[in-house]
């Protein structure tokens, strides 16, 4: 029989989707799951992008559409980065993907060959290291551990940039930390990366709009203009406007690597349904209330979480800022018992909690950091709570 593509052997499955099927499939047998595993905002957009996707069908040509996303769409991105603070983007630095995950592979396409290094921070979205594997990138991975609030020192990137990484990668909220860079952080990486001219710069910036705290958002461009000649934003409508299942993600960079995707979408997607294109015209150019709400309501759920991980004896939760996510230390766990199941690592962990309570979360080694389990806290007020009580009385338990 003929064999696969070598590279084939580096691809894996998601690590979050085999979680979150698990779950599914406990819930369809008729368990009772409350399910903290999958990044998803669960609420849905506001009426007027459902009018425009009905108005877009309603006049639909069914030709193909552009490569780098409609006019409508570059000129909808352009001012959503410009009202972030990244202002000055024209329709040539713009193009679109389905979904951000899309925009990173096509990225990593576009810089990396076999054996260039990528460098970013642990812990990292499982996809940062699963794309580059399969790319056959070299992957230098930075520990950011609890006792640096699970963010990278100044220091640690000078270090790294000292071999000449062809990319570096990292977000501010962080999934899935949910770990924000204040302002003094942003700048003081930013002075480390004009430094090291040699360096692609890749901010995944996709929850920019969910901050708490007042910390707001901030990019490294806002602090070192410079740096626009070799920095990438990616973004997307998602996490932002709810709307995950729609795919549309998009990036911002200079002329020659936003050409560059415009080359690999012609050859890998040709372009966005127009039914979608006007719906996240809609999300970026109508009224940005739900998004502010929504952010509200997370940072409450926010409060929630760490309430309950902070009476737990010996689970270490750094306090989220943004996105909608914990990232509790669980390895106080470690080496004790639930019942007779034997908790060794993470897991052990959350196989133990979701078979014996219901409660689905991802192991933190799938993020590259063993000693944690993430909480993805979007689901409704009551589950929330309920799923808390379980996971507190899970560790009341041990033995």
């Amino acid at each position: 029989m003929p064999l696969l593509a070598e590279r084939m052997s580096r691809a894996k499955p998601s690590a979050i989707m085999i979680v979150a099927d698990k779950a599914k499939k406990l819930k369809a047998a008729g368990r009772d799951i409350i399910s903290f595993s999958i990044g998803v905002p669960n609420f849905l957009p506001g009426a007027h992008v459902y009018a425009a996707a009905k108005e877009a069908l309603d006049h639909d040509s069914g030709q193909y559409g552009s490569n780098r996303g409609s006019d409508a769409l570059l000129d909808a991105i352009a001012h959503h980065f410009a009202e972030s603070g990244l202002p000055g983007y024209e329709r040539k630095n713009i193009v679109v993907g389905i979904g951000a995950k899309h925009a990173l592979y096509n990225l990593a396409e576009a810089l990396l060959d076999p054996g260039d290094e990528i460098v970013f921070p642990t812990p990292y979205w499982t996809s940062y290291y699963d794309i580059a594997e399969i790319v056959g990138a070299k992957i230098t991975a930075l520990p950011c551990p609890p006792a640096q609030n699970y963010k990278l020192m100044p220091d640690q990137l000078d270090r790294a940039l000292a071999s000449k990484p062809k990319v570096f990668l990292f977000g501010s909220p962080s999934n899935p930390t949910g770990m924000v860079y204040t302002r003094e952080e942003i700048a003081a990486l930013a002075d480390v990366l004009v430094k090291h001219p040699d360096t692609w710069i890749i901010c995944d910036d996709i929850y920019n709009r969910l901050v708490f705290d007042g910390v707001g958002y901030h990019n490294v461009l806002q602090f070192r203009p410079e740096l626009r000649e070799r920095t990438i934003v990616v973004d997307s409508i998602s996490k932002t406007y709810g709307m995950p299942g729609w795919r549309v993600g998009f990036i911002a960079a200079p002329e020659k690597i936003a050409q560059a995707l415009v080359t690999l979408n012609s050859n890998h997607i040709t372009n966005l349904p127009e039914v979608v294109t006007a719906a996240a015209v809609a999300a970026l150019t109508g009224p940005q209330d739900l998004t502010t709400q929504k952010r509200d309501e997370f940072a409450h759920k926010r409060d929630e979480v760490l309430a309950t991980l902070n009476a737990i004896p010996g689970v270490r939760c750094p306090r989220p800022q943004g996105a909608f996510y914990a990232f509790p230390d669980i390895s106080v766990a470690f080496g004790k018992k639930h019942g007779t199941t034997a908790i060794n690592n993470d897991v052990d962990l959350c196989n133990a909690l979701l078979d014996t309570k219901g409660v689905a979360c991802v192991p933190g080694s799938a993020f590259g950091e063993p000693h944690a389990l993430r909480i993805s806290y979007t689901c409704k007020a009551a589950e929330l709570t309920e799923g808390l009580k379980r996971i507190k009385g899970f560790f009341a338990e041990l033995t």
